[in-house]
């Protein structure tokens, strides 16, 4: 029950419009010590329980006082967290921290998250455990690195735990992202999403308990698993297709062409041979046969050999429409060339009622050796360039 006493932290609650959210599903072992803790830092707490079928819903009765929220049958985490920021936003607060119900995390941490608030209240906070601690189980240490990977690789951004459940959401920027699903992936999409939609996220040090005599775990390993792959792997291909795309033609066009050019290709820390290398990437997948791929080519193949995305993906644009009857006419009679073929094409014949795939093995037999042959040509025109400017300013 609520006690009489003035919580510790309730004036920075109040100051920041701060709630506690606490999802729970069958952790009667726990909830109450989980709640008590809360409680000795605020009274704006709102449970959710998640369809519950243990004594949760007795203990919940010492709490009438508390915002609860009843779901007759388990939904799933994210539903529950969803259900529970629509609350608080009609409530109007501004911030949720969210914390487990299963006690493996510690109340006493939130005063870290509102210390971080103090300093800027943009972030979207998630807790960072420590890993490696003993009570840590390897499938969970596994998973965060997991997880960690891949958010990396739909963000750019790094962060030491992803799957902590310890966070500080700021539901203001929230309230307008769309987010779907349901289950313990609803914590991996409302990051990605909340980063691409500049919201800056970060992590912040808390502690942790595994305490197998009491924690009881509802993650399914297979169902649970695969469920979150398949969410990464829809992530990835829209940061791919759409969000990096849409990132770099923002920068461009806050810059300018001739800024960005400067700043990012002859200012940038990397080499010119890297530089040069990212030129010739970019070139050869703009000119090769990848219609419709070239911005994934150039973005997923340039950040796995670490070259310049920037750079890779400018010059992938080769391709422009205005260039797409040249590169194709060349193409052909590279390719008519290379094969000793019979067939002949002019450039005003291109336009003239020419079917490309008569001549479709000319046409990729061609493409990628002037693909080739231009990556070659660009990367060393490049390099020298990038070579003379960098003694000309040294």
């Amino acid at each position: 029950m609520i006690v009489d006493s003035k919580p510790d932290f309730q004036e920075q609650f109040s100051k920041f419009k701060v709630c506690v959210i606490i999802p729970t599903f069958n952790n009667q072992n726990t909830l109450k010590r989980v709640i008590e803790g809360v409680l000795h830092y605020t009274n704006d707490i709102i449970i959710v329980n998640d369809g519950s079928t243990d004594d949760t819903s007795k203990i919940l009765e010492d709490y009438k006082d508390l915002t609860q929220i009843y779901f007759t049958k388990n939904k799933g985490k994210g539903a529950a967290l969803r259900e529970g920021f629509n609350k608080a936003y009609q409530n109007d607060y501004n911030y949720a921290i969210t914390i487990d119900s299963d006690g493996q995390h510690y109340p006493d941490d939130i005063p870290v998250f509102l210390n971080e608030l103090e300093k800027d209240d943009r972030y979207l906070l998630i807790g960072s455990r420590n890993m490696t601690h003993d009570s840590v189980p390897k499938g969970s240490s596994f998973g965060n690195k997991f997880s960690n990977f891949w958010y990396w690789a739909e963000t750019g951004i790094r962060l030491s735990d992803t799957q902590s459940g310890y966070r500080l959401y700021p539901l203001n920027s929230l309230h307008s992202i769309k987010l779907y699903t349901n289950k313990f992936e609803f914590e991996i999409e409302v990051i990605v999403k909340a980063a691409w939609n500049g919201v800056p996220v970060k992590n912040v040090p808390i502690k942790v308990l595994y305490d197998e005599n009491e924690r009881v775990s509802h993650f399914r390993p297979y169902k649970d698993f695969a469920r979150i792959s398949v969410l990464n792997t829809w992530l990835v291909l829209v940061a791919l297709l759409y969000i990096k795309p849409r990132d770099l033609l923002i920068k461009i066009k806050n810059k300018g062409i001739k800024r960005f050019f400067v700043e990012n290709v002859l200012q940038s820390s990397d080499s010119p041979i890297k530089k040069s290398l990212s030129i010739a990437l970019g070139v050869f997948i703009g000119i090769a046969p990848f219609w419709g791929f070239q911005t994934v080519l150039a973005l997923g193949i340039s950040v796995a050999l670490k070259l310049n995305k920037f750079i890779a993906f400018a010059f992938s644009n080769i391709s422009i429409p205005p260039m797409i009857p040249l590169i194709i006419w060349a193409s052909l009679k590279m390719g008519i060339w290379i094969l000793n073929s019979d067939t002949d094409i002019s450039y005003e014949g291109l336009t003239n009622n020419f079917n490309i795939l008569d001549s479709i093995k000319e046409y990729i037999v061609g493409s990628f050796a002037l693909a080739f042959i231009s990556a070659i040509i660009f990367g060393t025109l490049g390099f020298v360039i990038l070579k003379l400017i960098e003694r000309k300013s040294g």
